[in-house]
């Protein structure tokens, strides 16, 4: 499992929306947290001026230790993990982040994204998308709302989409300790619809839509019924399913925003390119537009 999170915040309250998922995950498995503020060079380029004696190294200083001062503040809010550690660093924040969790094995990314699409779609701006994109470890990514939240998050369920293939189903030993530990309920999700199909001229014949669409349906409800029962004989004992007519994304989302206080946990690649998503781009939608926290797992990569 997981032997530290670490949670980036740039000293926005919209960052700080993490918090209170980052509380509940650390004091329930009793892990260290590390507070990670991140200062791009470009910013400390514009204080620096040598004539006045605001020279490179001055300012550096002074904003690690701004930077200290803010984090220092968050300490005392994680009253259950077995250590907390404050840290301020010089540098992208994208790549800050992805080198501190890289030095560390077994380290959960936990931040805060915008999660609305557009130019201003990540809220440390291009940070979370290139944390996502190229960092190997795995990620827990909140989007940021003007609600407030409480000090610890109240999640009650864990969904877990799955669309079949062995690669998805690496996140269900993630999903079964997280269980356990918090006391949560899994629902598995399987989202279907009919099959793409091909058809030549010479042979073209009008396929039955309705038969199809059964097969599919059928072919899901059968796929979660053994991944109930294999959960179940695990050790958890609240696992139930849902089988959803549609695109992947659009279902997951749906159901989602129709019930409280989820995660919802899910499997990459974990690599970076183009094919970096095991669904295509249904963890990206997800991550994006979802209204739950997104655990983001990475398969082909330890933590």
């Amino acid at each position: 499992m997981y032997r530290q999170i670490l949670v980036p915040l740039d000293g926005s309250p919209m960052a700080e929306q993490v918090l209170p998922y980052a509380r509940s995950l650390a004091g329930s498995f009793s892990l260290p947290v590390e507070l990670l503020n991140a200062v791009d060079p470009e910013i400390i380029a514009t204080y620096t001026d040598p004539k006045h004696g605001r020279y490179v190294d001055i300012v550096e200083a002074d904003f690690r230790q701004k930077g200290l001062d803010y984090l220092e503040k968050f300490e005392g809010s994680f009253s259950k993990v077995s250590k907390i550690m404050c840290s301020a660093e010089i540098g992208k924040p994208a790549d800050v982040i992805i080198a501190k969790a890289a030095a560390q094995p077994g380290t959960l990314i936990a931040m805060a994204t915008h999660g609305r699409s557009g130019v201003q779609r990540w809220l440390l701006g291009s940070v979370a998308e290139r944390v996502l994109q190229i960092s190997t470890k795995h990620l827990l990514l909140v989007r940021a709302t003007n609600e407030t939240k409480a000090i610890e998050a109240p999640l009650k369920t864990i969904v877990v989409p799955l669309d079949g293939s062995p690669l998805a189903e690496k996140v269900l030993p993630y999903v079964r300790d997280i269980a356990k530990k918090m006391d949560l309920e899994v629902l598995l999700l399987r989202a279907y619809a009919i099959p793409i199909m091909g058809y030549t001229t010479e042979d073209y014949y009008a396929p039955n839509l309705d038969r199809l669409l059964e097969e599919a349906k059928d072919e899901a409800k059968r796929y979660l019924e053994q991944k109930v029962t294999q959960l179940k004989g695990e050790g958890l004992k609240r696992v139930s399913s849902r089988f959803l007519e549609g695109e992947s994304a659009n279902q997951i989302i749906d159901f989602a925003r129709k019930t409280p206080d989820n995660l919802i946990a899910m499997c990459t690649h974990g690599r970076s390119g183009i094919g970096r998503l095991v669904l295509g781009s249904v963890t990206s939608r997800v991550v994006r537009h979802s209204g739950d926290p997104v655990l983001v797992v990475r398969a082909s990569a330890g933590t």
